[in-house]
């Protein structure tokens, strides 16, 4: 199956799923300035993050990493991740099931 979503489509959530019960799970998450998502793990994912517009301090294991409008981040899941947006933003996060389980 094809499908085509708009990023400008999903501004109902902070974090929305772009095809709701798809693999691999697409989410747009979007943060004010100052705005960050308490430290978490997704243990059974690895993580891609596309910064589209904005500025992010994306922490990874308590490492930070500030990431520009066109950047990539990618890590395991595995680590605990903390974004907080150091001015308002927007990204696309690709969760993939781990490939090593």
């Amino acid at each position: 199956m094809v499908e085509t979503v708009s990023l400008d489509d999903l501004e109902v959530a902070p974090r929305e799923v772009a095809f709701p019960g798809s693999e691999p799970k697409t989410v747009r998450l979007s943060l004010d300035a100052g705005e960050e998502v308490p430290a978490h793990r997704h243990p059974e994912r690895e993580i891609v993050v596309h910064l589209v517009s904005g500025r992010l301090d994306v922490r990874v294991d308590g490492e930070g990493h500030v990431l520009e409008p066109g950047d990539l981040l990618r890590f395991d899941g595995r680590e605990e991740v903390s974004p907080k947006a150091e001015v308002d933003s927007v990204a696309v996060l690709v969760l993939a099931p781990r490939s090593d389980e």
